[in-house]
């Protein structure tokens, strides 16, 4: 149908959905900046979350990325944005008849011994629907909302207006890059057939870790926009907050292995650490979901991550300037390399004690890293702006988003140990030919 393939009028009616919350943000930003208007950015963006929060679609999306990317957005954003969660209302039983007869045909009813045409889960781009396969399995299908390929272009298009008000109101970020990376995660998360890629991937790359789990995708089941996969029961990971030391340390490694043995052995990484995207099993192991947003990593970045790492542990300021320079900055001063390495040195803090301990030991608050990225935008601002590589984004919101995972456990575990085990035997060309292999095994591109 036209109106699923990004049509003109697609468009314009999502520009009139979001108008009133992205219009009314950019002008009053751009009020404040130029004309003096005294603006209560607390009451503002309250009501920016408000008007978001009701909205189905990628805005909701870009919100939740916006507020784990740190000083893309002033802080009072940041802090109501982190507030959206990934439950929006579901739509209702003629959708989702429309929806599954549009790619399975008439008879789709049939292919199941049982379909729950209530939505177990609702989020920004799709609903999940539990069912019965005639084997006996419990499944899960994810059916993608109308009209979303015209709400991501359309949605794209407002986010690019926010960004250049704001970068006119503050120079310390140029966002180029962190809307391009945007732009292209969106666009992938709604091809659901590479999602079922990258859901074999991940079977792949974690089949020796017993406390880590991937669905099974259904291929026959499953097109662009409907992904059918085997269902995995658990709790929410919060349900987990006051339970024993011991439970939420065995939690915390479960997690720091489900995201960082993909990246470190493979150069892959899972950009969407929200809450709604793992869940916990009786036995504590973890079931990972959701595989839209996944970011493959040239050999060369990861190398980059170990490089910084020894070179804020050791003191080595040429190698953190070649850090930098592999992940894609540039025009790096002196100045510039000792403001970035603040926040280095805060994300790397927990690897480079070899010793048991909470993943940030000062108070803070605000969601995690927000006191020491506000220190690092002042000194990028005062030094006349920096613009970060589109590698470096999904990457840095990974390492925020999993750092508030693990502050909401409060795991005591030592991280030295995890890191150093993960990347004892690392060699660039070993992992060039691992990725390589595995990739195409399972018909995901290169990056």
């Amino acid at each position: 149908m036209a109106s699923e393939n990004n049509s003109i009028g697609g468009r314009v009616k999502r520009y009139a959905q979001v108008s009133t919350a992205v219009g009314g943000f950019a002008a009053r930003l751009a009020g404040e900046r130029f004309f003096g208007i005294d603006l209560n950015r607390g009451e503002h963006a309250a009501e920016l979350r408000r008007a978001l929060g009701g909205l189905k679609g990628p805005l909701m999306k870009v919100a939740q990325i916006l507020s784990t990317i740190p000083e893309a957005l002033p802080r009072e954003y940041v802090q109501e944005l982190s507030q959206l969660q990934a439950d929006a209302p579901s739509m209702g039983p003629s959708f989702v008849k429309r929806r599954m007869a549009s790619e399975l045909g008439p008879n789709w009813r049939s292919r199941f011994a049982e379909f729950d045409r209530k939505a177990s889960a609702a989020a920004s781009l799709g609903q999940v629907h539990k069912a019965v396969g005639h084997d006996g399995s419990l499944l899960a299908c994810k059916l993608q909302y109308p009209d979303m390929k015209s709400a991501v272009e359309a949605d794209l298009r407002q986010l690019k207006l926010i960004f250049t008000i704001y970068r006119r109101y503050d120079k310390s970020i140029d966002p180029t890059h962190i809307h391009t990376e945007i732009a292209a995660r969106l666009r992938e998360e709604l091809d659901y057939e590479l999602e079922a890629r990258h859901m074999h991937l991940y079977r792949e790359m974690l089949r020796d870790e017993p406390g880590v789990h991937v669905p099974e995708v259904v291929d026959d089941l499953s097109t662009d926009r409907l992904l059918t996969m085997s269902w995995l029961e658990g709790k929410r990971l919060l349900d987990f907050r006051d339970s024993d030391i011991e439970h939420r340390n065995q939690l915390a490694m479960h997690m720091f292995r489900a995201w960082y043995v993909p990246f470190y052995y493979y150069g892959v990484i899972h950009g969407d650490p929200h809450l709604g995207n793992y869940s916990v099993r009786d036995d504590l192991t973890v079931n990972l979901l959701d595989f839209g947003c996944i970011r493959t990593f040239q050999p060369k970045f990861v190398q980059g991550v170990i490089d910084l790492y020894h070179a804020i542990s050791d003191g080595d300021e040429a190698l953190a300037v070649h850090a930098y320079e592999t992940w894609g900055f540039s025009g790096l001063t002196k100045e510039v390399i000792e403001t970035l390495n603040i926040w280095a040195e805060f994300v790397y803090a927990p690897l480079l004690e070899d010793r048991p301990r909470r993943i940030q030991e000062f108070e803070s608050t605000g969601v995690y890293g927000q006191d020491v990225a506000a220190k690092v935008h002042r000194g990028l601002r005062d030094l006349g702006g920096v613009t970060p590589p589109r590698e470096f984004v999904f990457m840095d919101r990974a390492a925020i988003g999993l750092g508030g995972v693990f502050l909401h456990l409060d795991a005591e575990i030592n991280w030295f140990r995890l890191f150093h085990d993960l990347i004892a035997d690392f060699d660039v060309k070993a992992l060039e030919k691992r990725q390589k292999a595995t990739l195409k095994k399972v018909g995901v591109p290169l990056p």
